[in-house]
């Protein structure tokens, strides 16, 4: 990639009070430099200090009229008359943006969150959360929905969408999981950079977030996170520096934690070191909300962009005024803003039309709800439910009141109508038993807290606590309806981890409700679904065997209902895969024993002593069972792996392997082919496996075959060496395992590798500053 190289001409370190830019270059702009027309050191030049400070700080949440109208005191507003106050606020609901300054032909940078579909005050889509995508394990199909995404922000003249987020599933208790995409940093990556590419071939930008090791919401403002280098290398930074390299981000958004000792606003090794010098990043690097203690120290570190401001300009300007910050850094960080915001749709002039095609992007939405939904089990055929004629009985709140995605920022506030599970049912002309329905009705009705609107239009919303269905009402219903549909419906969000009972455990509710009606479906000799309605993992291990099939939804957007009755149906069959392993029980996942960090109520300090062991590297490592393993997933159909090829057994600079899927069922179905590699452990500890390739088959009819080719390159050999600072391809003999999961391992080969490759040597940076009694095999 080539880099952009920053000039700072002399005239940037005269004082602004000797020589006032305005006078030198007049009152109007005629004289003036304009951006995009003019070097950037030169619109730098012109700058008054007062100018440059209110730059790198955003311009606060003005909201705009509508919001300013609603009844509760909005933070973070500019002083009247100031500098971010003159900056006008095109879109009603951005929750950030840049400081305008006409005069020099700067526009602003308007910013909108979030992750699952942007979120203002206009109506957009509620696409997938990112695990539902990630279970896609379909680059292109997240590609598509990353243009719808950017559609919408295009088209409603806004510039910046603050997605996709790309931290890992380090423990199935963080709150933010659903945001993220998976516990393996390739899949992450490979998604991640889909899903950016997507946004921005639309000619609008994204936000590459939390970075890094935003893993935890239990005081994720102050808590440390101490890791080693191996691990930071090899898992938490690997996915975002693959979204980098792959897809340029516009920007880059650093997060609350510290990491090391080190504010992530804060730490220079973070921000410039790892993401200027050794990625060769050229984004703007900015903050998430409210972040970091001392500006000055944040520009010194290369955080070019403080959010959303406005008030740390005046404590820049006497910094400079003092000494204690060089205009040269702040000139830098201004460089950075500059050159990006020549990306932008404002400074581009784009013409939007307010109408983003949200039928076509409701589509995207629904088919990518379903082909990220994961068929768990499916004993007997239970599922599909191809007879319209047969009455199906909905049990459980989801299935009247369905959660389409997560809350805080990851919620979209004015989304499409909510398509519930019943909705999408009857949408596909499936007969729904009335006794069931008008019981669930009622309670829902009559049980469902009153909201707040502050907290409810960010998705923090109320439901009614779940129906208990006695052994009664089980047996009367059964008599009624052909088949069990029961739902079970978990929300998660920003500020709050989850919990393990009554979260990741069933309620004792939820638990005598399978048993219940299951006992009753059963003796009469019909059968029952769950469909698991969450952001995450949850236990499953206790109560699986109970019904006959198990499909997870997910929170699969606005489009949910209709989404879960095309694969309920059969319209779609499931193709989707766990990006996430599900452990047996939680205290078996490898992080929790130190998972929030200690004290535990408000923890400061955060130990990540299982190292690289993190979801299937662990579990697979270390032989502890998982209730379903990470690549799992059924279908209605079966396929066969053969032929694997390598196309050498000694490798030079790349090895090839193919091998042919054949659809072994009656119906069409996909399947996601996933490659392992086990490397040799002659000088480190390392893994059994790890996923260094993947491929989504097209839709293969009956007794179809494609063949699946993957490249090996030196590169997904290496690990980490801290000692040395360097990607290193060890010497020995390596083996590549091709299969339907982690553990569902098809056919394997190996090759031999003569000599040790130095892939890449990088910065030293981020050490840990304390021991770390780290995990090995």
């Amino acid at each position: 990639m080539k880099r952009f190289k920053i000039i700072i001409v002399g005239l940037c370190l005269i004082s602004v009070n000797l020589i006032p830019f305005v006078n030198v270059y007049g009152q109007g702009t005629s004289n003036l430099p304009q951006l995009g027309k003019s070097p950037i050191e030169e619109i730098i030049a012109a700058m008054t200090l007062e100018e440059k400070a209110a730059l790198v700080v955003g311009t606060g949440l003005k909201m705009g009229e509508k919001e300013s109208n609603m009844g509760f005191q909005i933070p973070n507003q500019p002083i009247p008359g100031s500098l971010a106050d003159q900056t006008k606020v095109y879109v009603s609901g951005a929750v950030g943006r840049t400081l305008e300054i006409p005069r020099l032909g700067i526009t602003t940078i308007e910013m909108v969150d979030g992750p699952a579909g942007p979120s203002f005050g206009s109506q957009t889509t509620a696409y997938p959360i990112a695990t539902n995508l990630s279970s896609t394990w379909d680059v292109d199909l997240v590609y598509e929905i990353g243009r719808c995404m950017g559609n919408e922000v295009s088209e409603y003249g806004l510039d910046l969408l603050l997605a996709p987020g790309m931290n890992i599933h380090r423990n199935p208790l963080g709150g933010r999981n659903f945001e993220y995409y998976s516990e393996d940093p390739l899949l992450s990556g490979k998604i991640g950079a889909a899903m950016v590419n997507g946004i921005q071939s639309q000619g609008v930008g994204t936000s590459v977030k939390h970075f890094v090791a935003n893993n935890q919401e239990t005081n994720r403002i102050a808590v440390d996170a101490v890791i080693s280098e191996r691990a930071l290398r090899e898992i938490y930074l690997k996915g975002f520096e693959i979204a980098v390299k792959e897809s340029d981000p516009w920007t880059l958004m650093a997060s609350y934690n510290s990491v090391n000792g080190a504010t992530a606003t804060e730490s220079f090794d973070l921000l410039t070191t790892i993401a200027r010098n050794d990625w060769g990043y050229e984004g703007i690097i900015m903050s998430d909300w409210d972040t970091g203690k001392d500006p000055v120290e944040q520009l010194k570190a290369g955080l070019n962009l403080i959010m959303p401001g406005p008030y740390q300009d005046t404590v820049i300007i006497q910094a400079v005024k003092s000494g204690k910050l060089s205009e040269e850094v702040l000139d830098k960080n201004i460089a950075w803003i500059l050159k990006n915001t020549m990306r932008s749709p404002k400074f581009k002039g784009y013409e939007y039309s307010g109408k983003p095609d949200l039928e076509n992007n409701a589509e995207i939405a629904r088919k990518a709800g379903a082909e990220g939904m994961v068929l768990l089990k499916n004993e007997n055929k239970a599922l599909p439910i191809k007879d319209k004629n047969q009455k199906i009985a909905l049990f459980g709140n989801g299935s009247y009141v369905t959660n389409v995605g997560g809350s805080g920022s990851g919620f979209v506030m004015h989304a499409g109508p909510t398509i519930n599970i019943i909705d999408g049912l009857i949408n596909g002309g499936q007969s729904i038993e009335e006794t069931s329905k008008q019981v669930y009705t009622d309670y829902i009705k009559e049980n469902t807290p009153k909201q707040n609107m502050m907290r409810a239009i960010r998705g923090y919303i109320k439901r009614a606590v779940e129906m208990p269905v006695n052994e009664d009402l089980a047996k009367e219903i059964s008599e009624k309806a052909d088949i069990a549909v029961i739902t079970i419906r978990r929300n998660s969000g920003e500020t709050a981890d989850r919990k393990i009972e009554d979260d990741i455990n069933l309620t004792e509710t939820e638990r005598n409700n399978i048993e219940n009606i299951t006992n009753a479906f059963h003796a009469l000799g019909k059968k029952v679904v769950v469909v698991l309605n969450i952001g995450g993992v949850i236990e499953t291990a206790s109560w699986k065997s109970i019904p006959d099939a198990i499909l997870i939804a997910w929170q699969p957007g606005q489009e949910a209902g209709d989404a879960v009755a095309d694969v309920i149906t059969g319209n779609i069959n499931p193709s989707g895969k766990l990006p996430m392993s599900f452990p047996v029980k939680y205290e078996d996942v490898s992080s929790a024993k130190n998972f929030p960090g200690t004290p535990a109520e408000k923890p400061e300090q955060v130990v990540y002593e299982e190292g690289i062991y993190v979801g299937y590297r662990y579990f697979n490592s270390f032989n502890v069972e998982t209730s379903y393993p990470f690549g799992y997933g059924l279908s209605y159909t079966g396929f066969s792996y053969s032929n694997l090829k390598l196309s050498s057994k000694t490798f030079k600079n790349q090895i090839e392997a193919s091998i042919q899927i054949t659809n072994t069922g009656d119906v069409a179905g996909k399947e996601v082919v996933q490659l392992y590699i086990t490397a040799p452990e002659k000088k480190l500890d390392k893994p059994s496996e790890e996923l260094k390739g993947f491929a989504k088959t097209k839709l293969l009819q009956s007794g179809e075959s494609q063949t699946i080719s993957f490249k090996i390159d030196a590169e997904k050999l290496a690990s980490f060496y801290s000692d040395k600072s360097s990607w290193i391809a060890d010497e020995g003999e390596y083996t590549v395992k091709i299969g339907a999961s982690c553990e569902d391992i098809k056919l394997s080969q190996k090759f031999n590798l003569k000599d040790d490759i130095l892939i890449e040597k990088v910065s030293k940076a981020l050490a840990p500053k304390v021991a770390i009694d780290e995990m090995t095999k």
